[in-house]
């Protein structure tokens, strides 16, 4: 159902039942609808129209709820700015969607504020979780003031929703819109994936709201559940909410998994309650992968999907274990209601086996690239069909990933994708992590260059990686050189920037 069926249903039939916990404090169904409700109306009090966008730039807090909820009910768009972007850069995402309001934790507040002067289209803007600053409107103030009456508005499921922001491993991140109809079919085909939900599920969203952890939250809300949330991720406190709250599920990116499996309370930790452990957003290697199922069971579940659309693909726990492991190279098979192709340059469907873009449909996709229709258009097919832009491959229906279609690398004539060259790198005992781009070359028009992080205590030299990646992929798909570095440039959701890596170490020209 959709987000104001949700809330409005769940006050119906989880009335006093907790929906969010978040610092200590329980929120029952009743209590977020209200406050949504009080949002919706005193949002509708400032002039704010049905279709306006609603910005919001907050971490999570015990108030993510009734943004999402109170947005919604209003039939407003909501578009979740990141706190980890710099204040021009949300600035600009402002005036690129044309944002009338903007909903801004206190902590967050004096970083923006002096940009909004010249953010043309925001009239209004709420502060909350602090002291409010003059000028500024009290977001507590104004729900006391307003009413908790539903105004019962009704959105036809074309109408807009929701806008994300793309991650900007390119560049400038997009606007992507969402309709009614495709936010629903994310909270419903996510649900699809997990294992039944029930009223005695508890959701722990450790990572930000703002990016794929709030997928689940619309599964387990539909089934009376309970939302644990932690204002940011620390490995410690995560492992003892699960503990703490008998918690049932929870998501994560690679490196949240990684760190709270190497945590040194993670054994003594009593984990049991957990029925799953979504990942995504990365690829995660089979070592890390072996790490956190010794920790945490066999509940490890991959999704594989886009701002564009989610989820996409699944891989399930099953087949985590099955094939003797080889199919933890893969992203899964498609979901429930999605479908994937494998298309050439033409759009033409390429055979089983064969590396293209992945086209994939699925109930979730977006609307519109936001201001845009010329990038609207680049990336449907006429079928409707969404090119990814991720390059990859089907093999007994599975999805393996290659690569992103930008970053592929033309050496010699030769297509090499820098993800097959990172796995071998990541495979040497020495090697935690591995980027891996092309850089300019004056005889073969580009060369692999590697960015590579040491595991801790681990050494290993230039001539050495160089010479395992030609001993794994061979002599023309080789690395050429090597770089060292103490960690990857990643966004908050763990995707490694590799247009950062390109930019640093992009001489004029390499010999």
């Amino acid at each position: 159902m959709d987000l104001a069926s949700l809330i409005r249903t769940g006050a119906k039939h989880y009335t006093d039942q907790p929906a969010i916990v978040c610092d200590g404090r329980s929120q029952s169904y009743a209590q977020v609808y209200r406050r949504s409700c009080k949002l919706d109306n005193a949002l509708a009090g400032l002039g704010v129209q049905q279709g306006d966008r609603v910005a919001t730039l907050t971490d999570n807090s015990p108030e993510a709820l009734e943004l999402v909820f109170g947005i919604a009910l209003g039939g407003f768009v909501r578009a979740s700015l990141y706190t980890h972007n710099s204040a021009e850069l949300n600035r600009y995402l402002l005036d690129h969607i044309g944002a009338t309001v903007l909903i801004v934790q206190r902590q967050h507040y004096d970083g923006i504020a002096p940009h909004l002067a010249s953010a043309r289209t925001v009239r209004h803007v709420l502060v909350l979780d602090g002291e409010v600053p003059s000028g500024v409107l009290d977001y507590e103030g104004l729900l006391a003031e307003a009413s908790d009456g539903d105004r019962g508005l009704v959105l036809p499921p074309d109408a807009p929703q929701t806008i994300r922001f793309s991650a900007g491993t390119t560049g400038k991140p997009k606007g992507i819109m969402h309709s009614v109809r495709a936010w629903t079919g994310l909270g419903t085909e996510t649900a699809s994936i997990l294992p039944e939900l029930t009223s005695a599920d508890c959701y722990l969203a450790a990572g930000p709201l703002a990016h794929a952890t709030i997928m689940p939250v619309a599964g387990v809300l539909a089934a009376g559940g309970s939302v644990v949330v932690l204002r940011a991720f620390e490995p410690g406190e995560f492992l003892a909410a699960i503990e703490r709250h008998r918690c049932t599920l929870t998501f994560g990116v690679p490196t949240m998994v990684q760190l709270a499996a190497q945590h040194p309370t993670a054994q003594r930790t009593e984990l049991s309650s957990l029925r799953v452990f979504v990942y995504g957003g990365s690829p995660m290697t089979e070592t890390a992968l072996d790490e956190a199922r010794a920790v945490f069971g066999d509940v490890m579940l991959q999704l594989y999907g886009q701002s564009e659309g989610a989820p996409v693909t699944c891989l399930p726990p099953g087949d985590h274990t099955a094939q003797g492991g080889r199919l933890l190279r893969s992203a899964g098979k498609p979901t429930a209601n999605s479908r994937i192709r494998i298309v050439d340059e033409q759009g033409n469907e390429l055979p089983e086996g064969e590396i293209g873009e992945i086209a994939f449909q699925t109930p979730s996709a977006f609307t519109e690239i936001w201001d845009d229709p010329a990038a609207t258009s680049a990336r449907r097919l006429p079928d409707g069909s969404v090119l990814s832009r991720d390059m990859g491959y089907l093999e007994d229906g599975y999805l393996f990933l290659t690569d992103r279609k930008e970053d592929m690398i033309i050496s010699g004539g030769f297509n090499i994708w820098p993800a097959e060259l990172e796995n071998a790198l990541v495979a040497h005992p020495a090697v935690r992590e591995a980027s891996v781009v092309g850089i300019p070359h004056d005889k073969w028009g580009e060369t692999p260059l590697a960015l590579v992080v040491l595991a801790d205590g681990a050494t290993a030299t230039e001539d050495e990686l160089i010479a395992w990646t030609r001993d794994r992929v061979g002599a023309v798909k080789r690395v050429t050189s090597v770089r060292f570095g103490t960690e990857l440039p990643k966004t908050p959701v763990g995707k490694v920037l590799r247009r950062l890596v390109r930019d640093q170490y992009r001489p004029e020209a390499t010999q």
